[in-house]
């Protein structure tokens, strides 16, 4: 999920009471919540390889304990040559750098429970298995759980200023309540979101599609409105995209689902699918799909252009999301390659 998701699930884990139990706890694992994401660092090398390597090591259970011991020095880093020139409340419990290192653990595990929840997937199991998995229940950006988790942030503040009025006394870092409260709701929304989702799929799995049985089907979520899906289905010889309605439950009741034929497997598409950015990105895509372009004059050769249909959302058709291109020249060779962050040359200078 995006980066405030997570921030706000770590500050809320360590005002659910761990940060009674030792200083620091809230700042650790707000860091800890975030720092998986870390692998960004790979995009000096390039896009690709940004891409290839994102949720990779740092978002897998192996990458965990190296995750939190290094968020730890850097709180360490912190405490050493700021926080401890800061004056400490008289109410604060002692510092725990081993329980701290505990939190930091939890909150980086719940990094990879919070993008497991989404369509991109993770590799919770690199380097010993390259599989992607993915629940596919919750929009990368989802409202309502960030308004959860800030009521659940905000809320005690609110509260304590209303006690400070009447005058009551506190007993200890305020929060842990509307954590608490805010946490919940994150695991009601996942619970809902699963049912809705199991749902869709069962209505997906009881029709035909243009006389043919799916071989393969998914449906991905919208933001907001958890019984609207994007389904996406793969039989033999094509793909199609139908929206569901997990409401009724209903299979594209208002005729708009789109076909997509497979193409050909070419010399052509398997010289792009060998290339650093094919095997790459047909690592991680589950409905791939290509499209070859013969290109003329100036640069004679073909451009291949890589998507994967789960995020091929009705309202974002043809917008290349996350997606790329293999620029091969007439001999086949590969002459560029990348994500759909930049245009192949062919596109730049027409």
């Amino acid at each position: 999920m995006e980066p405030v998701t997570h921030f706000l699930t770590g500050a809320c884990m360590g005002r659910a009471g761990f940060n009674r139990k030792t200083a620091l706890a809230t700042l650790t694992m707000v860091l800890a919540s975030e720092a998986a994401d870390i692998d960004v660092l790979w995009a000096v090398k390039g896009p690709i390889a940004a891409f290839q390597h994102h949720r990779g090591i740092t978002h897998s259970f192996v990458g965990v304990p190296f995750v939190a011991a290094a968020t730890l020095g850097f709180v360490y880093l912190l405490h050493h040559f700021w926080l401890r020139h800061r004056p400490a409340k008289p109410s604060s419990p002692p510092l725990r750098w081993g329980y701290l290192y505990f939190l930091a653990l939890l909150a980086a595990l719940s990094h990879l429970l919070l993008d497991y929840t989404t369509a991109y997937g993770i590799r919770l199991f690199e380097p010993f298995n390259w599989r992607w998995y993915s629940w596919d229940i919750v929009f990368i950006v989802e409202p309502i759980i960030l308004l959860a988790l800030i009521l659940g942030l905000v809320m005690p503040s609110l509260f304590g200023l209303i006690n400070q009025e009447i005058g009551a006394r506190s007993k200890g870092p305020r929060g842990r309540g509307g954590a608490i409260f805010a946490l919940t709701c994150l695991v009601l929304i996942w619970g809902f979101r699963d049912f809705e989702h199991r749902r869709a799929l069962n209505a997906m799995g009881s029709v035909l599609y243009q006389r043919a049985v799916p071989a393969k089907m998914g449906a991905y979520p919208y933001w907001v409105n958890p019984f609207r899906w994007h389904g996406v289905v793969e039989t033999e010889n094509f793909f199609q995209t139908v929206p569901v309605n997990s409401m009724v439950p209903e299979v594209d009741a208002q005729g708009e689902a789109h076909t997509y034929f497979k193409p050909e497997e070419t010399p052509v598409t398997q010289a792009a699918k060998a290339s650093y950015f094919g095997r790459a990105y047909l690592d991680w895509a589950v409905f791939p799909l290509t499209q070859t372009e013969k290109l003329e004059g100036h640069f004679n050769g073909y451009v291949v252009r890589f998507e994967d249909l789960r995020f091929e959302y009705p309202e974002m058709r043809g917008r290349g999301n996350l997606g790329g291109w293999v620029l091969l020249g007439p001999d086949l060779r590969v002459q560029e390659e990348g994500t759909n962050s930049r245009k192949p040359s062919t596109d730049e200078n027409p």
